[in-house]
């Protein structure tokens, strides 16, 4: 079973993202920011199926995902990483281009279309 990590402050996105992507046939952990999620991610390295694929919103307290993207990719270059956003005090876009610069393997703006992020998934997982 393929494994994915969601690190989302937002508990609705969050629910919403876990429960599409368990539909889907997938094993999934979730964290509500950077540090709580780099953590996990760490912790699960360690065992005979570490997560995959790695979906992390960028505008989070504590650690953002900008900082948590580039910390991934520090400890593991190979790593799948999917960002989202909202924005926040710019539009969507802006963070999403420089999630996609520090090496996000694909982006989507708030609201995600479920089966556009589902297809992402599947193609990242099998690549």
């Amino acid at each position: 079973m393929h494994r994915v990590l969601i690190i989302e402050d937002d508990d609705y996105v969050q629910n919403m993202l876990k429960q599409t992507l368990e539909r889907a046939g997938y094993d999934v952990a979730a964290a509500a920011n950077g540090a709580e999620g780099l953590k996990l991610y760490e912790s699960n390295q360690q065992v005979s199926a570490p997560f995959e694929v790695v979906i992390t919103d960028l505008i989070m307290p504590e650690m953002e995902g900008i900082e948590t993207i580039t910390m991934l990719r520090k400890r593991n270059p190979d790593v799948k990483v999917i960002a989202i956003s909202g924005g926040g005090r710019n539009r969507p876009e802006d963070y999403l281009f420089l999630a996609e610069k520090l090496g996000a393997d694909r982006t989507f703006s708030k609201p995600v279309d479920r089966q556009a992020l589902l297809d992402a998934v599947a193609e990242l997982v099998a690549a």
